[in-house]
């Protein structure tokens, strides 16, 4: 089986998947818990930042690259074709 990320929660009781997704018996998972509380003052100037310097690379007159500029496409990619 591949490896797979899937989102779920705590109910209280048991661990639910938020999405439809067949587990077989004894199927191994890592579970991380996540935080529920925002994100410290330091993460959140990163943030900025990082999304600050993003803004910037990428300007509002980007060229569209066509198809055939690519060297090497990927063939998991969905064209929408």
């Amino acid at each position: 089986m591949r490896t797979i990320t899937l989102r779920g929660h705590f109910d209280g009781k048991q661990i639910r998947l938020d999405e439809a997704f067949e587990l077989k018996p004894d199927t191994k998972l890592i579970i991380t818990v996540l935080p529920k509380e925002p994100p410290d003052e330091e993460r959140s100037a990163w943030m900025r930042l990082s999304s600050k310097q993003l803004e910037q690379a990428y300007g509002e007159n980007e060229p569209e690259y066509s198809m055939n500029q690519i060297k090497e496409p990927n063939p998991d990619y969905d064209t929408g074709r």
